[in-house]
């Protein structure tokens, strides 16, 4: 199956989630969610990322998570990211409570699109405090792809992790876990990069780009969004329509898409310092806002 009957596939058997000029969602990817050793991506950014999350919770925002969320190739259980990110997850709950959480599985985190793994390890959890099983994610489901659906106008935003345009990652995700847990993780500790990773390989990057770029194209300009690449994207008006939300593991910052009134921005949060010396998380907006209307095909 080539990467365009993936990506049709994806399209095909999408969620649909209507929206209207008054909605406001959040798009993120790639967390990478590790365990808290020294392999652990996310870490080092877990207390920018728990400040946005808590801002866009406040201002009513949904949360629309493009795979990769957990790091399940290099870590063999959701457990242990769970109690390593407990404060995390019990944010990411109170989304899931007020339907405003949609999860999307990417290769790191393929196992979700398996329904009963899915409802065994994150439906609950276990609280040693008083010795009882706690409800977390009960009833969620994992998708591979949604579509936002403007109630009025009709226009789609097709939103996917991406690694349906990457061979290596999609098909033979079982061989690059294996070769991840056993043989990177313990590099990457010293510093030496996982090569497979479109991330850290540009060549793969760019490849990977065009494909997706192709299928938009193919798509009659179809706007997509996407994550996998780990390098935030954002095209003007007239341009393909091809977006990326960036990740949350880059050194010291996490990049993601707002989408807020009929707008869609590219933002960053990272850690500044003050005058006095004192550090603040701040957002910083870096490319936008653009109206959604002005991508839609003449």
């Amino acid at each position: 199956m080539s990467s365009y009957s993936r990506l049709d596939r994806a399209y095909k058997n999408a969620k649909v989630i209507p929206f209207d000029d008054d909605s406001k969602f959040i798009f993120f990817s790639d967390c990478h969610r590790g365990d808290n050793s020294f392999a652990d991506d996310f870490a080092n950014n877990r207390n920018i990322y728990f400040h946005a999350l808590n801002h866009y919770h406040r201002e009513g925002f949904q949360y629309c998570e493009l795979g990769d969320g957990d790091e399940l190739w290099e870590n063999l259980t959701f457990e242990s990211i769970f109690e390593a990110h407990k404060n995390v997850y019990q944010l990411l709950r109170r989304f899931h409570l007020e339907k405003r959480l949609h999860m999307l599985w990417g290769n790191h985190d393929m196992v979700y699109r398996d329904k009963n793994y899915v409802d065994k390890h994150l439906s609950s959890y276990f609280e040693p405090i008083d010795d009882s099983d706690k409800a977390l994610f009960k009833g969620i489901t994992y998708h591979e792809a949604v579509v936002l659906k403007h109630k009025e106008t009709g226009q789609e935003l097709f939103c996917t992790h991406g690694h349906q345009a990457d061979w290596w990652n999609y098909v033979c995700w079982r061989i690059g876990r294996f070769l991840v847990r056993i043989l990177w993780k313990p590099l990457q500790v010293v510093g030496i990069a996982d090569p497979t990773s479109p991330a850290k390989n540009y060549k793969e990057l760019i490849r990977i780009e065009k494909r997706i770029k192709r299928w938009i194209l193919k798509n009659n300009l179809r706007i997509t969004i996407a994550g996998h690449t780990h390098r935030p994207r954002f095209p003007e008006p007239g341009q393909i329509p091809f977006f990326n939300d960036g990740s949350c593991v880059h050194p010291r910052s996490i990049t993601g898409i707002e989408l807020v009134h009929g707008e869609i921005s590219l933002i960053k949060w990272h850690i500044s310092t003050k005058v006095d010396g004192t550090l603040q998380i701040v957002r910083v907006l870096l490319e936008g806002p653009e109206k959604l209307r002005d991508y839609m095909k003449k």
